[in-house]
């Protein structure tokens, strides 16, 4: 019972310095959704040279994209004309920071900390690139199909773009529902995982642990790295896990080890890369990653003063050090209590959703239908790119998507399933015709 409250207590107060800075954050997602359209971003990740690979970095810095998310992104951008350079700059550099993650970084680890970690995504993510576009010279720039762009304001009324629901729909409207329903749920069910983990981490290992009996600095860096490579958790959700191992006596090198390839790589990910990119893109990917980490990590033990990384929210107010400046308690709770009814909101959506059975009559005349399953999808990111390719396919009138069944809908004439499974693998996808009751 006492390891039960003290679980209660952590988990609580590391909801509570989070949660403000993560309502703000989700916020300036919304913002980025509406004032940075796909479209635009696409235009300048398309020639091989460094330009393109610094606007890939640079674009997928901000980006609220979870590890999941960015695959299917990443992805998109190469098969509609971006180099395999930006495509892993884009790739590298986004799930390591975001909006959110850099104000959360800010609460539970301090500004040095939330400066740090974009400036890093940034250069690991160019370096990335340019490495990629030297080692792997087998690059075609792909050629922009017209359903993978955006019609002309002319042509708009009969464009697959925008829908009429889209065009009814606010700007304000499509703001909230990103921010507080769409990514809330791509990463509510990590960030809550984030959250126990680092819970239980503050209560069962004992302070000093790292310091006490891994002692090494660099040998910490090692053991992180090799935890995290495989390892799947988006940017936000590795901050109160990275909080907690610090103050456990992780170094902040090591500590940035962990934030660097915990949301950059896993098991899905080099999958991925490996199929659609080719096995030299996926290494270069993974070389600068690693590399990265490592170098940046011991410029941050050895160079930059140990104080810097002493004075995170989550520290002070955990260990009950005077001086820190802390939001008001009203604010804490407030947001904590409103995240907390969104997340609950987003799995009630999720689970009414499961409940409505795949819509079968009604189908034109002439017009079949097909159910397919679709794995690896895990976010609205996935569903999104999923409907957006099949959907581009001249002989599909429509392909919905349910996620939480993996099974996409289609409706069309003369429906080619080799030609619907090579679509939805080079996606990084896996196609099962058969679908599961």
């Amino acid at each position: 019972m006492e390891y039960l409250n003290q679980f209660i207590i952590d988990f609580i107060e590391i909801l509570n310095e989070m949660s403000p800075y993560l309502m703000l954050g989700f916020l300036f997602a919304g913002i980025l959704k509406v004032a940075f359209p796909q479209r635009y971003i696409d235009k300048y990740l398309g020639q091989k040279n460094s330009k393109s690979v610094f606007n890939a970095s640079l674009i997928g810095i901000p980006l609220p994209l979870c590890s999941c998310g960015v695959i299917p992104t990443g992805i998109s951008f190469y098969k509609s004309g971006a180099t395999k350079g930006s495509s892993v700059s884009f790739l590298i550099s986004t799930p390591q920071t975001g909006v959110d993650s850099i104000l959360v970084t800010y609460s539970l680890l301090g500004l040095p900390f939330a400066i740090i970690r974009p400036f890093i995504a940034l250069a690991t993510g160019f370096l990335g690139g340019i490495l990629t576009n030297k080692i792997d010279d087998s690059d075609k720039i792909a050629t922009i199909k017209d359903s993978d762009t955006c019609c002309t304001s002319e042509e708009k009324n009969n464009c697959g773009c925008e829908t009429n629901n889209t065009k009814q729909k606010s700007k304000l409207y499509t703001l909230f529902h990103y921010a507080f329903v769409e990514f809330l749920q791509d990463i509510s069910k990590w960030l809550i995982i984030g959250l126990v983990l680092a819970a239980v981490i503050s209560v069962l290992i004992p302070d000093d642990f790292f310091s006490s009996f891994i002692g090494n600095d660099l040998i910490g860096m090692f053991v992180i790295l090799i935890a995290s490579i495989p390892l799947y958790i988006c940017a936000t959700s590795s901050v109160p896990v990275a909080a907690v191992l610090m103050m456990k006596g992780l170094s902040p090198g090591a500590v940035l080890v962990f934030l660097m390839a915990g949301p950059a790589t896993n098991a899905a990910t080099i999958t991925v890369l490996n199929k659609v990119l080719g096995k030299k893109t996926m290494w270069a990917y993974l070389l600068s990653i690693i590399s990265g980490a490592i170098v940046f990590g011991l410029l941050i033990d050895n160079f930059l003063p140990r104080e810097w990384f002493a004075f995170g929210g989550l520290h002070h107010h955990m260990t009950g050090h005077e001086g820190h400046w802390e939001l008001p308690n009203w604010l804490k709770w407030g947001s904590s209590i409103s995240l907390s009814l969104l997340i609950i909101n987003g799995y009630l959506q999720k689970y009414l959703s499961s409940k409505k059975e795949v819509k079968t009559k009604d189908v034109e005349v002439q017009k079949e239908e097909k159910l397919v399953m679709v794995y690896g999808m895990s976010c609205n990111h996935c569903k999104n790119s999923v409907e957006k390719h099949i959907g581009a396919l001249q002989n599909i009138d429509v392909a919905e998507v349910n996620l939480e069944q993996k099974i996409l809908r289609m409706v069309g004439t003369s429906i080619n399933l080799s030609q619907i499974k090579k679509e939805i693998e080079s996606l990084g996808f896996e196609f099962d015709e058969n679908v599961k009751n």
